[in-house]
This record gives structure tokens, sequence and C-alpha cells, in this order.
């Protein structure tokens, strides 16, 4: 049962600036939706995971609103190990671990799995259960965190997975994110891309991430066949939602994008190439200098202007400047939603799915709520970590 309550609470809460650009963002994705277009998400990593918001735009793929996904190598490795796990963490000093080979923190992490799920592992690979006893019997605490990270078995199965799935995808042409997402939970961004026949792909700039799955995603196909899939699904998309994400220049208007100038050589030399001119860039960010750089734009051309006389944009405006904020700065289909992702997105969904006449099977809560405490264990119990059998089944026909 969805709280809509809670999520017209949240909707209350919001300044009224972001009223109307939430309003004005669930208008342009429903009219979008309504007109057969196309809509591609682009995700980062960690508040993403936390917040539930890749489970709920898998929900949203499957539901046929969104189209696409570009995210990063750790959303990968997350959702390969399920999205969120639960694990306990000890002082691996008292393990009889030397200080130098532990992280910043001492901090040694047991995954605390389903039978079901300890089975399946087993079945793949003899891993220590008196380690994990030894970890799960010393005082620590145990929490809640994104799955496939530093606890053992699961972060190490997830890496050495990823390196089996990359020999997969090279011996049939395919990126990693695509092999994996045959044998992924369905509640997974790779796991409903698999089943919608979406693509999901991870972006250049967020290729380091996720231990050995980062390698083995950049590792799975070329550079340019990463950028070309990418723009691709760029210039389909008729809306772009940027949520908690970094360097999206190099992504929203990468070497393959005209408007912004950096596609101009490939287009000269033959390349497929797109332009953002006629697009709507919806961004959910923390950043007030965002809007702000937004803002300075539209009352004076102040960025545009900087770049036209080859001056750095930092100085000129007066706002500390990330590289993302010049692309969306002039783009004049972008809208700045200065919020947490965990409130705005599950707004969106249940808004725009109400006016297409849609019910959403799973929806976000902020994870500070007592409902996002109570999404988070029922992601730990019930999204899983990728089926290695089903992953080779699937190219085994």
């Amino acid at each position: 049962m969805i709280n809509k309550s809670l999520i017209e609470n949240l909707y209350d809460g919001l300044s009224k600036q972001n009223k109307e650009w939430v309003d004005k963002s669930i208008e342009k994705i429903v009219q979008t939706k309504e007109s057969g277009g196309t809509i591609v998400v682009v995700t980062g990593s960690g508040p993403n995971i936390h917040e539930g918001v890749t489970t709920l735009i898998a929900e949203l793929i499957h539901k046929g609103i969104v189209d696409g996904v570009t995210t990063s190598s750790a959303v990968i490795s997350h959702e390969m190990a399920g999205a969120l796990e639960k694990v306990h963490r000890v002082d691996g000093r008292k393990l009889g671990f030397p200080e130098a080979k532990l992280p910043i923190d001492n901090l040694i992490e047991a995954s605390i799995m389903t039978e079901e799920v300890a089975q399946m592992i087993k079945e793949e690979f003899s891993y220590d259960e008196e380690y994990i006893k030894r970890i799960l019997a010393e005082e620590g605490n145990t929490i809640i965190k994104a799955a496939g990270n530093l606890a053992y078995p699961l972060g190490l199965r997830t890496e050495r997975l990823a390196r089996e799935a990359e020999t997969l995808a090279k011996a049939n042409g395919v990126p990693l994110e695509y092999v994996v997402g045959q044998g992924a939970d369905r509640m997974t961004m790779l796991g409903a891309a698999a089943e919608n026949n979406k693509e999901i792909l991870v972006t250049v700039p967020q290729l380091v991430g996720g231990g050995q799955v980062g390698l083995a995603v950049g590792d799975s196909i070329s550079l340019t066949e990463r950028s070309t899939r990418i723009a691709r699904m760029m210039g389909n998309a008729d809306i772009i939602i940027e949520s908690a994400v970094a360097l999206t220049q190099e992504i929203h208007d990468g070497p393959f994008e005209t408007y912004t100038g950096h596609g101009i050589w490939p287009d000269h030399e033959g390349y497929y190439t797109y332009s953002l001119a006629n697009k709507t860039l919806i961004r959910i960010d923390l950043d007030p200098n965002l809007e702000l750089a937004w803002k300075k734009q539209r009352e004076s051309n102040i960025v545009q202007e900087a770049i036209a006389k080859g001056l750095p944009k930092t100085k000129i405006t007066g706002v500390p400047f990330r590289m993302e904020m010049s692309g969306f700065a002039r783009l004049p289909g972008s809208i700045p939603i200065i919020e947490d992702i965990g409130k705005i997105w599950p707004i969106i969904a249940l808004k725009v799915t109400e006016r297409l006449g849609i019910s959403l099977d799973f929806i976000s809560y902020p994870q500070g709520t007592e409902e996002g405490r109570k999404m988070r264990e029922w992601l730990v119990e019930n999204v899983k970590p990728v089926n290695r059998r089903k992953m080779y089944d699937a190219f085994n026909k």
C-alpha cells in the first residue's frame, strides 16, 4: 500500500520555487509519455541506492515511464549484489588483521545473508563460513548499506562474477551491464532493463567504482562504442532526468553532442552525433549554485558570454562552477530542482503515474522517514543478488 498522504506532505513541504519546477517537470513527463516520447535517466551512486531511487526507477521501467538509464559502475556493483544488504562490522585488528591492510576505520564486514543466498553463493565457490562466524560473534555494529561492497562473501563474489561476466560480454559483443542484467533481480534497474528490452549503461566518467566491477564494465566494450551507445540513448531521449550525479557535462553533452559544441568535429568526420537543443533536461540536485548559475545565464547570458570570450566561468559568474553547470545553464529546456532526491522522486513518480492512469507496485520514501526505514528493510529482504546460473543460461541457447 502506497502512503499517498506522506508523499503529498513531502510535496506540500517544498519551497514555492521547487513546487513550480516539480509541477513543470511532471507536466513535461506526462506530455512526453502521452505522445509516445522517450525518457532517459542519468543516475549517480550512493544516494540513489540508499533512498530507494534505483529501485523506483526499475519500477518506472516496468511501467513504461523510463526508457533507458545511464549510471555508475558502483551502482552496477550494488545491483549485482541486490541493492542494499545488512552487514555486521567489527574492528579487524581484533581478528588479527594488520592495520596496514585495513581501511581507514579498521573495520571489516560480514554479509548477513538469507539461507537461499548463502546456498547460491556456496554452489559457486567455497567461502570461509568460520571466518563469517568469527566476525558475527565479535562486538560491532549491524547496519544496512549499499550491497556488494566490502562485506564477505558478497563483495568478493560480486567482483569475481563481474570478471566472469566480462568474458561472456566479450564473447557475445555486448556490454557487461547487459550480461549481468540477464540474471539480475527484476527490482533492480539491471533486471528491469533486461526484462523490458531497455538499455542501461555505465557512463565513461563513472567507470571507476565498484572495484573489479568497474574495470570489468570498462573492459567489456571499447570507450568509443560505449560513448556511441550513450550518445544514441541521449539522442533518442525527449527528456533527460539527472539524479544525484556529477560530471554530467561529459554525459549529456559528451563527445558526440553538437549543441554545446563538443561533437562538432566528430560530426564533421561522419560519426553519429545528436543535439540537446530541443530536449528537456531535469536535474535533481542539492547544490544551490546550480540554480544560481542557471538564473545568471537567463538574466544576463553571462555563462555563454564567458565561453564566447574564452574566460573562466567561475570568476565571471562569481559562482563556484561545477563543469556540468555550463551545458545545463545554457540549455533552454533545463529545469533545476534543488532538493533531496529522496523527496522528489516519489513525488514525481506518483503524480506522473496517477495522471497516466498507471498503478505503481513499488515506491520509494526518504530514508529518514519511518516508511523509508521499512522500505530499506524490505529491499534487503526482497531484492536478491544476480543469479549466476540464470545469467549463463541466457547465452546458452
